[in-house]
């Protein structure tokens, strides 16, 4: 992701209290990942970690718009992000006293946005491709199927 580093964050070296971290998926970050079906898109993400002695927690509000292939006609279509999730740690596997002490704030912000992406997306009746909404009508089959025998002797 552009930046990435930039929001790795270790929690060791923060003050406990509460840090506000502004994180912007681009273009550039979402190609940068392998299989995402996320094609491109403007996400910006507001990170609020509220670090405590013993664990932390994060609110993570998403806002923007990314674009997927339309499952219908295979063409580009935006999709609006607008989410709010809260994360904790766990009280032992992720203390601050254990191994796990850094933050990777830009892959929670993805994980937060591709969760919000439906599993089936397609456009607004009308809005598809017309030339592959032409291709797909002169492909259905309008008979109806046959019914099969299912009395049994």
């Amino acid at each position: 992701m552009s930046e990435q580093n930039n929001y790795i964050i270790d929690l060791s070296r923060l003050s406990i209290g509460m840090h506000v971290f502004d994180i912007q998926l681009d273009d550039e970050s979402f190609k940068s990942l392998e299989k995402s079906e996320i094609l491109s898109g403007n996400v910006s993400a507001k990170v609020t970690l509220n670090l405590r002695e013993e664990d932390y927690s994060l609110n993570i509000a998403v806002h923007g718009t990314v674009f997927v292939v339309c499952d219908r006609c295979l063409d580009p279509m935006p999709l609006d992000i607008d989410d709010e999730q809260e994360i904790y740690s766990e009280d032992e596997e992720e203390s601050l006293n254990s191994q796990r002490s850094t933050l990777n704030l830009s892959w929670l912000a993805y994980e937060i946005t591709s969760i919000n992406i439906p599993i089936v997306h397609s456009h607004q009746p009308g809005e598809c491709n017309q030339q592959m909404e032409l291709l797909l009508h002169n492909h259905l089959c309008d008979e109806p199927e046959p019914e099969e025998d299912t009395d049994i002797e």
